[in-house]
């Protein structure tokens, strides 16, 4: 049987290929004392960077740590909202916050967590926590991820979200310089989210002018194509469209990604050092226990028994 798949309206992530490659190249960037650890382990840290996109759907207060419409909040967001969670709950209330997303704040979570689990060694929770962290770092270099129109939806674009954070990195990224140097210290790591944050929305008005510009000098023949991918026939951008796209950007791609994996190393970087600077060399090989895989096992069946009962998103980022 053959099916056919075509772009919808819900919201996507950076491609499971573009975040595993981005956690896997911020590995290189570590110092030898957290190297010597994270390399042990980087397979793990690969697979498993796409873990919150898989439960997305799955697990309630997910969805909402992915992105932030940032245009909710008008013209002066980024001087309106407050830089850290307590005060933004104070001066806007839960609810609301939740519904817009909260990535930059939840990233800052993520980021105490990392640096209490390497304080204690705990093995399990660092490596959940590092590949957790930097998907979501990666989800805050995506210009669609600070709009409303995330997917164009709201300019007869659908579609424009997976194309530029899916198919582009799938057919370009290869091609792409990604290394940075080694990884340095954030002394503020609340102000670099927000300050990345507000660079990816910036570049958000030339994802759509770009695309629409385009697409008046393509015919739709010409500017989809049908792929075949694990034997479902898939719509897709054309690859000559996409070359178009991807040229038009002049690297807007490539730099959000290498920013993506500057930033994972820099904040896994300073966690370590917040931290203590703990020797990690005495658990780098202590491998994941029978229990640990166990209980990860679980949890993976749990998301995929809530993943049949799909809800609606604005459902999904209510608290």
């Amino acid at each position: 049987m053959v099916f056919f798949w075509s772009f919808t309206s819900f919201r996507p992530s950076w491609g499971f290929w573009a975040h595993r490659h981005i956690n896997r190249l911020a590995v290189y960037r570590l110092p030898p004392e957290m190297l010597v650890f994270y390399k042990k382990h980087i397979d793990y840290i690969t697979t498993n960077a796409v873990n919150p996109d898989q439960r997305r759907y799955a697990v309630v207060g997910e969805a909402e740590r992915h992105f932030i419409d940032l245009d909710m909040y008008g013209d002066s967001a980024l001087q309106l909202l407050p830089m850290y969670w307590s005060a933004a709950k104070e001066k806007l209330g839960e609810d609301s916050l939740r519904k817009h997303g909260i990535v930059p704040w939840y990233i800052q979570t993520a980021t105490y967590q990392l640096t209490e689990a390497l304080r204690t060694k705990d093995v399990p929770r660092i490596l959940r926590f590092s590949a957790d962290l930097g998907h979501y770092v990666a989800d805050a270099h995506v210009p669609l991820h600070t709009t409303r129109n995330y997917n164009g939806q709201l300019t007869g674009q659908e579609g424009i979200h997976a194309f530029w954070e899916s198919r582009l990195p799938e057919l370009f990224a290869r091609d792409y310089d990604m290394w940075e140097g080694g990884a340095t210290y954030l002394d503020n790591p609340a102000r670099a989210i927000w300050e990345t944050i507000a660079q990816a929305h910036t570049a958000s008005d030339t994802v759509f002018l770009l695309e629409k510009q385009l697409s008046q000098e393509f015919s739709d023949d010409r500017k989809y194509s049908y792929e075949t991918r694990n034997g479902v026939l898939v719509r897709t951008y054309s690859q000559e469209f996409s070359a178009k796209y991807h040229q038009l950007l002049r690297g807007q791609v490539e730099r959000q990604m290498k920013a993506s994996v500057r930033m994972v190393a820099d904040l896994w970087y300073t966690c370590w050092v917040n931290a203590g600077q703990p020797d990690l060399a005495p658990v780098a090989a202590i491998p994941l226990t029978e229990e640990d895989k166990k209980q990860e096992a679980a949890e993976r069946q749990n998301w995929l028994r809530r993943l049949l009962r799909v809800r609606p998103e604005a459902d999904d980022i209510m608290p």
